[in-house]
């Protein structure tokens, strides 16, 4: 009796070292895949330019590492379709998106958006089938509900991880996905109002006067939500240093 409760206790413990580190994980193949070192490091830059499988997006950039993504829509530079700068992601953008397994992409105005698809099917590189949904909402001027209900999008992504990665842009990738992204970092990372202005500006390629203090209110003023939170161990894996923003 004793050998199989000793048994037991030892099948609990390794179940629940296990599950510990599958939580650790989450995220850890596009965090490992993309490689980047700091939250204001580009996997693509402003022409559109650096990571070639996400052609169509442009100043890419991780905010929950290997989970939650932000930048913008490449149509101004594009190679063969180039178009109005005000305009959501191009076909190839939505297409790459779904076959590097992301299944969630949110277009934060709302310019064009009715000419979008609203689901990409696609073959990724192992042979599964993904499906990429594209939503649509106006961060800048959405109110407590909808912000909550983003986030909580945001944190279905980490608890799920099955859904791979979630994109959030704007049309450069500057203010307004910049602007989701303070909301994520201070609601999932503890990242206090100041830093989370700091963490916008430093990520608006220089773009951030005056004309934009608006936007600065709206993260400072930003209450975090109670029912939504990261495990100690989750914000280890995906949050960058407050200061540094290093990952």
């Amino acid at each position: 009796m004793g050998s199989r409760i000793k048994l037991q206790i030892i099948s609990v413990s390794v179940g629940l070292l296990l599950g510990a580190s599958v939580q650790a994980e989450v995220g850890q193949e596009h965090r490992l895949r993309y490689d980047l070192g700091t939250a204001q490091e580009k996997l693509v830059d402003n022409q559109g330019n650096g990571f070639e499988p996400l052609y169509g997006t442009r100043n890419v950039r991780a905010v929950l590492s290997g989970v939650f993504y932000r930048g913008g829509a490449n149509n101004r530079y594009h190679r063969s379709n180039r178009r109005s700068n005000t305009n959501p992601l191009p076909g190839d953008g939505l297409q790459n998106l779904c076959e590097e397994g992301f299944t969630t992409a949110i277009y934060l105005y709302t310019t064009n958006y009715q000419s979008a698809p609203r689901m990409v099917t696609c073959r990724m590189n192992d042979g599964s089938t993904n499906h990429l949904q594209y939503q649509q909402l106006s961060i800048l001027s959405a109110n407590n509900e909808q912000i909550h209900s983003v986030l909580t999008q945001i944190l279905s992504h980490v608890r799920e991880p099955q859904r791979g990665p979630l994109y959030a842009h704007c049309w450069n990738g500057w203010h307004a996905s910049g602007t989701i992204a303070s909301y994520a970092l201070r609601q999932f990372c503890g990242f206090s109002a100041e830093q989370a202005v700091t963490y916008w500006n430093a990520n608006t390629d220089g773009n951030n006067d005056s004309s934009y203090e608006g936007i600065r209110r709206k993260i400072r003023s930003f209450v975090p939500f109670n029912d939504l939170f990261l495990t100690a161990s989750e914000k280890t894996a995906l949050c960058p240093e407050n200061q540094t923003f290093a990952f």
